[in-house]
């Protein structure tokens, strides 16, 4: 569907909203993301009262990026099937494995805890390549910076609620009860995704394809040969990376800085997640006025700043600081999301995001792996430090020269350098 093409009335509503299909998509989004914030901090505040150990509970974060190194393959799968029904039934069977955590009883189970969030993170690959083909699908270039602005609006906005809820589920029934709520939350999704109505772009003919190892790696190729996807890709890789060390220095953070429990975590990520909102509803027009490349370059400079915060051990600090973090990554992540989405031919969308995915969460995965390891030997404040810097160092490094989202290359675009 071209632009002209959309339901009148769209300018008043969000570009992509007016798309037939992206609402459907959007309310599995809503159900999914409910799931997922919920779950994901409850994981390691779970290893946090078991274990009493802040290296176990960083491990537990680590893992979740662990499967990254799968990325390929589940982008790769992604390109060759029906995107809709790989996202459905994912959904499903990452609720039967979530109902594994029933069996979580002691400090014994915690290998259980630990295998759970593998799997679980591994289907959060497999769907996110397989979402990244639909939306293309779904949305023309012009209202992709609207979609994936709205689709993180959803995202950052249930880390307002979803944190709070799955905590207070967690103290008051006990974390079997955020299980259940979990996986039955994952099956609804599953089931409104199987009613999503979209023209899917077919998978390449088989006489185009090359050899598989090839295949696997077109994703990579692609981010590598297209400018400046390679360039943005490397330099978020290393900001990231710098990024994951935090992970791990959250917990010494809150207790020894701040003097607050590690269950409080759950207010601090809800005030980043209103951060976010505010980039999920911004950032379709900053990137309209100043092109993707710009509000990357933007939202790293301000990442930065906001690790820079951390260094000051106060509670007002620590809420400016994750406010911060939250709408800079936000505007990072729908700028560089869009227009590898723009600069990427429908049939590479699930290898790409694959790409994208294992290229930025490896690093980000391994510098929380190695910050866990010295966490009880080296300072939580030079870790936070090395964040600041590393991710500071990443702006001063990007590229500032842009053009409007949609906008034809030409002289001085950097889609063309």
């Amino acid at each position: 569907m071209t632009a002209e093409q959309a339901p009148a009335g769209a300018g008043r509503r969000p570009a992509a909203w007016s798309y037939p299909g992206f609402p459907r998509l959007t309310l599995a989004w809503v159900v999914t993301n409910l799931a997922d914030s919920t779950l994901f901090l409850v994981l390691a505040i779970w290893v946090k009262d078991l274990t009493g150990s802040d290296a176990a509970a960083a491990t537990t974060f680590a893992l979740m990026g662990f499967p990254a190194l799968l990325a390929p393959f589940f982008g790769q799968l992604a390109d060759r099937v029906s995107r809709r029904l790989l996202l459905a039934v994912s959904n499903v069977g990452v609720g039967a494995v979530v109902l594994v955590l029933l069996l979580v009883e002691r400090a014994e189970d915690v290998w259980l805890l630990y295998a759970v969030t593998l799997v679980y993170s591994a289907i959060a690959y497999l769907t996110a390549s397989a979402q990244a083909g639909l939306v293309r699908d779904l949305l023309p270039d012009d209202a992709l910076a609207s979609g994936n602005g709205l689709l993180t609006t959803v995202d950052q906005g249930f880390r307002l609620v979803a944190p709070l809820i799955g905590a207070g589920l967690y103290v008051a029934i006990g974390p079997h009860a955020v299980a259940v709520f979990v996986a039955v939350t994952f099956a609804v999704a599953g089931i409104v995704l199987t009613t999503l109505r979209v023209q899917e772009t077919p998978p390449q003919p088989k006489e185009e394809l090359g050899h598989w190892w090839d295949e696997l790696a077109a994703g990579f190729r692609h981010l590598a040969r297209t400018p400046p996807l390679g360039r943005l890709t490397l330099l978020l890789a290393v900001g990231f990376g710098a990024v994951g060390v935090v992970n791990a220095a959250i917990f010494p953070y809150m207790e020894k800085g701040l003097g607050v429990p590690a269950s409080a975590l759950g207010v601090l990520v809800s005030v980043q997640g209103v951060g976010a909102v505010l980039g999920g509803l911004t950032a379709a027009r900053a990137i309209g006025a100043w092109g993707e490349v710009r509000v990357l370059s933007l939202g790293m400079l301000l990442l930065g700043g906001a690790g820079s915060l951390l260094l000051v051990a106060h509670l007002v600090a620590a809420l400016g600081a994750l406010f911060l973090a939250g709408f800079a990554a936000t505007w990072v992540v729908v700028a560089y999301v869009t227009l590898r989405q723009r600069l990427t031919p429908a049939h590479l969308q699930g290898r790409t995001a694959a790409a994208m995915n294992l290229a930025l969460n490896l690093p980000q995965t391994l510098a929380t792996l190695a910050a866990a390891a010295v966490i009880t030997t080296v300072d939580y404040r030079i870790l936070i430090l090395v964040t600041a810097v590393g991710v500071l160092l990443t702006a001063a490094a990007a590229p500032w020269r842009g053009v409007a989202a949609g906008g034809a290359p030409g002289a001085g675009d950097p889609t063309r350098a």
